[in-house]
Order: C-alpha cells, then structure tokens, then sequence
C-alpha cells in the first residue's frame, strides 16, 4: 500500500534567494535517490519558507517490488575448468546475484551449457530505504554556506528540526544530535510546535499555527491583498516579478500594507525613490491613476494585523531617514558645476593597469569619432556624442552614487538635464551602460548607442592589451557581456562594423595618445574573433538553426551585420525546392577547389573559353558581383545554378592544358569568393 512520506528541514532564517533553489534541489535529489532505490512514487510537492524547506513525497511504495527472475551468466566452458571446479568468472556472477556458486545450474541454450542462478529477493521496506536522506541533506550544495556549533557539518543556514513521516510512522532520519521526528514548528512569533499525526495533515496544522507553507499560495495572498490596497485607494501598481518572488520567500505569513513618506521628498528624480524603497527596503512604489509616482508605499509583514499602525510607523521612520540621506547628496551634487565633477575624474582609476576614467573618456571620444565618421553620421549626432563623451562618467564621484551604486549613469543623466544640457547627450550618459545584462533593453538614441559601442570597445580592448584576457570559466570583468551588447546594438542600429578591418585602425589611432597598453601583433584578430563568438550567441538565442550558425560563422565574413543578413537569408530558403540544388552545386566547387589546391590568383583569360558554358557562367558571376544585397545574391545563385551544372557537364575542370584548367578554377574560384560572403556551405544540412 502508497503511502504520502513527508520530509521537512527547519532552520534558522535563510537569505530569500535561496528558499526556492534549494526546494527544488531537494526535490530533484529526493526524486533520483527514490528512483535509484527502486522506490516507486506517484510525484513530489515542495514547501517554502524562509524557515523549511519540505517535500511531500505523493503515493510512495511501502517497499521495492521484490524480485523473482533468472539471471544467465558465462557458458559452462568458462563457468568450470576442465576439472569442474568453479572459475573466478563463475565466482564473480554469483556474487554480483548475491549468491553463491551452489546455486548455480546449467542450461542449454541453442547447443551450448550456459550458467544460470534462480534470483528470489524480497524488496526492501522503504522506511529502511528513507533513512538515507540524511545523505541527501549533507550533498545539498548552496552558495554560501555555515558551521555551527564545533560540527564540521555545513549548511545553508543552522538546522534546528527534522520531520521525516512516511503515512503516520517516524523515520528517524538523524543529522549532527537531531533526530527527526513528528514535531514541526509554526510561526516564529505567532504559533507554537505542532506534532503531526500524519504527513498529510502537514498544511493545515501549520495555517493553525500562522506558516502558510505553499509558496504559491502565500504569493497569492500578497497579490490579493495588494490588489485589494490599490482598489481601494484608486492607485496603481507595476508589476514586478522579481520583488514579488523576493517577499513571497521572506514571510511565513504575508500581511500588506500602505506606508506614505512626505511628499516633499517628491523633488528627487524617482530612480532615487524607487531605489530606496524597492531595493533598500523591498516595498513596491506606489503611483497614481495617472502613472505619477506617488508619497505611497506597499510592504509585506511577516506576520497578522496586530499591532500593524507599529509596524507602519516603523517602517516610515526607517524609509524617512534613507530618504533624508538621499535628498541631502541631492541638494550637495546640485551645488557643484558638472566641470567640478569631471575635473576629479582624473584622479579616478578605471583599472590601475590601464589609467584614469578621464583618459578611458578620451579614448572613447577618438573610438566615437572614427565610428561617426564611418557610419557618416549627422553632424548633430556627433556634436551630441562629443559632448556627452566629456561627461559621460562624471556622477561616479557624485555623493548620490556614492551612496547608491546602482544608479550611476541615471543620476548622470538627471544632473545633465539639471546643469542645461542637450536632452540627447543627457540621455547618452545613462543609455552608455544599456544594455546592463545579456538580454537587456538596449539604448534608444543614436547618440547612446554610439556612446555605448564606443565605450565598450575601448573596456575590451584596453584589457586584451593589459593581458586580462576572459578564459574559458573566469570573465570577472565581464568582458563577453560587453561583446555582446556591441553585437545587439550594431545589429539593432544596422550599422556595419568588420572588426578585422576596425580594431586595427583602432588600436593605431590611440596608440600613443593613452598610457595603457594596447594589443599588439595579431591581437587584434584575438578580439576581432571574440566579439564575433557573441555573433553565435545572438544567433543562437534567436532560434537559428544549429547548421546555418555553422555554415554563416565559417566565412571569412567580420561584419555582424552581414553575419545576421546571411543566417537570414539562408533560415528563409532552408527548405525550399531550389534549396538543395543551390548548395549541392556550390558546395561541389568548393570541393573543387580544396582538391585541386588553387590558390585563386589567377585571371580568368575569356580567350581561353572553349564552350558557350563557360561564357554563360562568366557572364553571371559578373552580375553577381555587382549585387550588394545577400537576399539578392542568393536568388543570383538560384539562377545560376542550372548554369554551373552545364558548365560541369560541358567541360573537364582538370583538363591537360594547364592554361585551361587554371582558367576554369578560376571561374569556379569566382563563384566559391561569392558563395562565401554566404557561409561555408558545406556545413549545412540538407535532405
């Protein structure tokens, strides 16, 4: 008979980040413990707070099915020597049954004696399989761990109780001097212990005793609440994932409430508000109808509504005095002329092995310059860019950044707009750092983007130069993050950029003008060739197929833009009819090529043409050459191919007269240079 096997971890309160994580990874390492041990089950339920972690392991076996099969084992010849006696061979096959060679026999099987034993095991009772999830606790990883008391045991916070009930019997599963048994714990403040009579009873008796252990369900309530709180007072609040899952994960039982603030704290930028309240504090700002930010918030209390007026209060005065800090860095930033600021970037390091943030911005204005001027931007644009490049890290030495890290590139750009700066070089300084993860939102101004590309290009480059090069497991300075916002920016702007032929223009422009150490060598293929690697992230994080990311990164081709336009171009037609004839052609003259080992520096002689074929190809590939779109020149290809399948047809590649055969793979040189701009052809898969 199935029975429900609880098993719940108490413990000291544990960082909320950490609950959900480590639920699930004592489900998982419960569910493949059961499995290996040949426990049969119906699935697992997890239960989080900041307090426990618990499974409830749903219809488990009382014990493994027991065995009752026959097992075969080596042929008699090598089962006994020729004096019948047994061989080790015989030995081990019965011990691996767990039995002995006296209960080996022998059959025949198609002409030949083979050693057999009668296996009859009765399975084992999972009360006794369950004692080893003391083993599960002491595998559980985490990302910080801690001792306690003169244990040498380590866990994510101290354990203070087990429960461990299969149906209504103890498991007396033991870790350290902690046995467990039934008894479970409530609310820290508001419930007693409870002893549980059965693993099912696990969630009511705990709502007894103010724990709401389902995760979902105490989400549920905080959104309730919450919805309830901004009907009520005709408010509005954003959603937010992260803070609710946070919250979720930092109460045992959620009560919301309102708190307000003094609006005159309304005359600092909103970041700084919803700074101090959402990250400081883990409240939800509050706006109204009309989506204006608002002397409001909302919180969660880990607890009823007793005494709640304390706990509002309490929460006010706490919020207040971060609020005063902030307007007091507010009004002593405000005092000073940006050119005060920037003025202390030189004493600013931006590495100690490569220099200052003021000579960082001095390079980053020569990088935009040359970039602008490629791109053949609008002289606004580059006035703008020229203006925020002398500015654009000046809030670092700010007091208001100092105090809260993560708003340096906003408070720039609140205090730009402040001092009179141009909206678009204002936007530029905070739009730089976008975008700030993987996948981001990304600058929306041109004078940002370039500012951002701009930045992040002389970041890689000055640390390639200064030898802190990302390895294959350690990028502690974020380097490929910064790659591949070059890429997605370049490819959301549509701006061409072939790094093989940039980077060395690059580096020798600064070189001389910067007291950093620049790549030298071939260094600038090094960095060309690893914001090209981000080119295969994007590709695969948009879902392109495996053979044309391939196919596109094998060319030649250092431009990402072009990178994409080729995947593009190639996912389109994948599987169209014409598609399979177009590769299989092209890649046939590659083939070609790499056999007959031709270099390509020879010059198609038409003299030398003997049938109409070779014109026809000539004549095509010419019109091909003048095509700038890749869309284009694969239909060109589309067209083409019929034509080089006659070229094939009509004429012998490697013919005896020299002169002729050069000729010909030079013709064919011609095409394969185009196919190219494509990809490396050969990589795709086609049926």
């Amino acid at each position: 008979m199935a029975k429900d096997y609880l098993f719940e971890i108490g413990t000291e309160e544990m960082p909320a980040h950490v609950v959900p994580r480590s639920v699930k990874q004592l489900a998982d390492r419960t569910r493949k413990f059961l499995k290996e041990n040949g426990l049969k089950f119906k699935d697992i339920k997890t239960f989080a707070t900041p307090r426990r972690l618990t499974i409830l392991v749903e219809d488990l076996a009382e014990k493994q099915d027991d065995i009752d099969e026959v097992k075969k084992g080596p042929a008699k010849k090598i089962a006994q020597d020729a004096d019948g006696n047994w061989t080790k061979a015989a030995q081990g096959f019965a011990r691996g049954q767990g039995m002995t060679t006296d209960d080996i026999y022998f059959e025949e099987l198609k002409g030949t004696e083979y050693a057999y034993v009668h296996v009859q095991k009765e399975g084992k009772k999972a009360t006794d399989i369950l004692l080893g999830m003391s083993d599960i606790i002491k595998a559980m990883t985490f990302p910080t761990k801690m001792r306690w008391d003169s244990n040498d045991f380590e866990f994510v916070r101290p354990i203070h109780w087990l429960v461990s009930l299969f149906g209504s019997d103890v498991v007396p599963v033991k870790i350290l001097d902690i046995t467990a048994g039934r008894k479970t714990q409530g609310h820290r403040f508001l419930g007693d212990s409870v002893v549980l009579a059965n693993a099912d009873d696990y969630e009511d008796a705990l709502k007894d005793q103010y724990v709401i252990a389902n995760a979902e369900e105490r989400k549920d309530m905080i959104v309730n609440q919450m919805n309830e709180l901004v009907k009520e007072n005709h408010w509005q609040v954003k959603p937010d994932r992260d803070l609710l899952e946070e919250v979720t994960y930092l109460v045992e039982y959620p009560t919301v409430f309102a708190g307000s603030f003094d609006e005159k704290y309304l005359n600092i930028p909103d970041e700084v508000l919803i700074t101090s309240m959402k990250d400081n504090q883990r409240y939800f700002e509050v706006y109204d109808e009309n989506g204006k930010l608002i002397n409001h918030f909302i919180a969660v209390r880990n607890g009823n509504k007793d005494y709640l007026d304390n706990v509002i209060s309490g929460n006010e005065k706490v919020l207040v005095a971060r609020l005063d800090d902030a307007q007091f860095f507010y009004d002593e930033d405000r005092k000073y002329p940006l050119s005060h600021f920037v003025d202390r970037l030189k004493n600013v390091s931006f590495h100690d092995k490569i220099g200052s943030m003021a000579e960082k911005m001095q390079r980053v204005r020569m990088i935009g310059d040359y970039l602008a001027k490629r791109w053949d931007l609008p002289e606004n644009v580059v006035k703008d860019f020229d203006r925020a490049s002398e500015l654009y890290k000046f809030d670092l030495v700010t007091q208001m950044v100092g105090e809260f890290a993560e708003l340096q590139g906003v408070m720039g750009m609140h205090y730009a707009r402040l001092a009179g700066e141009d909206e678009e070089v204002s936007v530029a300084i905070k739009e730089h750092y976008m975008p700030a993860t993987a996948e981001g939102p990304l600058p929306e101004t041109t004078v940002g983007s370039l500012l951002s590309i701009a930045d992040k290009i002389d970041t890689i480059v000055t640390f390639f130069g200064a030898g802190m090069i990302p390895t294959s497991s350690n990028d502690p300075y974020a380097l490929r993050r910064y790659a591949y916002g070059i890429v997605r920016i370049l490819l959301n702007e549509k701006w061409s950029l072939p790094f093989n032929e940039v980077l060395p223009e690059i580096i020798n422009m600064l070189n001389g003008v910067t007291p950093a150490k620049l790549p030298k060598g071939d260094a600038d293929q090094e960095i060309a060739d690893f914001i090209r690697d981000r080119v295969k992230q994007y590709l695969q994080k948009n879902n392109f197929k495996y053979d044309i990311v391939d196919a596109v990164l094998a060319s030649s081709q250092q431009d990402p833009s072009q990178i994409l336009a080729a995947a593009n171009v190639l996912q389109l037609h994948h599987d169209d009819e014409e598609f399979k004839p177009v590769v299989e052609s092209l890649t046939r003259i590659d083939n070609i090529l790499k056999k007959a080992k031709f270099k390509g520096n020879v010059k198609i002689a038409e003299s030398l043409f003997d049938d109409n074929s070779e014109k026809e190809l000539y004549a095509g590939v010419e019109n091909l050459q003048k095509v700038e779109s890749l869309a284009d020149l694969y239909q060109g290809f589309v067209q083409l191919q019929p034509v080089i399948d006659q070229y094939f047809d009509a004429n012998m590649i490697m013919a005896k007269d020299e002169k002729v055969k050069n000729n010909r793979l030079a013709q064919l040189f011609a095409v394969s240079e185009l196919a190219d701009r494509l990809g490396d052809l050969s990589k795709l898969v086609i049926k």
